[in-house]
């Protein structure tokens, strides 16, 4: 019997522009895939007005709640001037779209670059705008978003690869370093009792940010959840230490002027990092049947991978005895 196609084998052009047209829009028949796995995203230009760029979620990711959630906290950002790309509302007020079983947004095309985490007053003003954000995001929780903790991101992950994926020569080392990575994570999360966990971005990277004008756009709030504060510091920090911490005393500097930075979470870090890393290989394996990543991730589930993940690990084992992260 042949296989069953994937549902993201149905977005031909001619389907992403008729959901748009769905909408009361023309389409001018240009339409571009943008870089996006985890859903599908074009660019589709509009007659007589600017490209539109239209998000397909990917099916039983989120529910209907989920991302009217995401969208919501967006829209409150907005209205409080936060420059953040929000979705475009129908005539009906409406975020979250609907077209033949596929949910889909259609957001402004915003245009920029990355940012430079190596210029200090870029790490300025991202901190302001970083406090700013978390600032609303502190003033109410997420109702339906999930929480960033050691249980989703950790432990679920780690069963995962090791029912399914994990080669048998690597079975043992695996199983070792993991336990004992959790069994630090857990340990330090749970240490940090005053761990404040509010409304996040989530997976603020650089590619998630568009720098235009001298000012950071804020792009993609999919992975918007409850997370500590410093969830959405700690990856615009790289190098060695000392350009670590002098990145970190811009950071908090411009964010301090909005919100209230919490010294303490600092210890979280790379913890945080780790789950990142466990649960990195996790999605990349919940996703495998999508055929766009065995083309686009093709070294991943090799022997090679496995023992170069193992070895990441245990770096980050080690990583996790080192002395936090101070503030001068």
């Amino acid at each position: 019997m042949p296989e069953t196609p994937h549902p993201f084998q149905t977005l031909t052009p001619s389907f992403i522009m008729d959901a748009v047209e769905s909408q009361g829009y023309r389409c001018d028949c240009r339409t571009s895939a943008l870089n996006s796995y985890e859903n599908r995203v074009y660019q589709v230009g509009i007659d007589e007005g600017k490209p539109l760029i239209a998000k397909f979620y990917r099916p039983g990711r989120w529910s209907d709640e989920q991302i009217i959630e995401e969208h919501q906290f967006c829209f409150e950002l907005a209205e409080h001037e936060l420059s953040v790309v929000a979705p475009c509302r129908s005539e009906a007020g409406e975020s979250l779209l609907h077209y033949q079983g596929f949910r889909f947004a259609l957001y402004p095309r915003q245009g920029g670059h990355a940012p430079e985490f190596d210029n200090n007053e870029n790490l300025l003003i991202l901190g302001r705008m970083l406090g700013r954000i978390h600032s609303i995001g502190a003033l109410r929780p997420f109702l339906h978003r999930p929480t960033l903790d050691s249980r989703s991101f950790g432990h679920e992950s780690v069963a995962l690869i090791a029912e399914r994926f994990i080669p048998d020569e690597y079975r043992l080392s695996y199983t070792a370093v993991t336990g004992q990575l959790l069994q630090a994570v857990d340990e330090i999360m749970s240490a940090e009792a005053q761990l404040r966990y509010i409304r996040s971005h989530g997976d603020c990277h650089a590619g998630n940010i568009l720098w235009r004008d001298g000012a950071p756009h804020f792009v993609d709030f999919d992975d918007a959840r409850m997370a500590p504060a410093v969830q959405d510091l700690w990856m615009m920090l790289s190098g060695e230490r000392p350009r670590q911490l002098e990145q970190l005393a811009q950071l908090v500097k411009g964010y301090s002027e909005f919100y209230d930075f919490r010294p303490s979470e600092l210890r979280v870090i790379e913890a945080l990092r780790a789950l990142r890393m466990l649960h990195y290989s996790a999605w990349l394996a919940s996703r495998w049947e999508d055929p766009t990543f065995p083309l686009t991730f093709p070294w991943f589930n090799t022997v090679r991978y496995w023992g170069e993940h193992i070895l990441q690990l245990r770096e980050q084992l080690s990583a996790l005895e080192e002395p936090p992260l101070e503030l001068p």
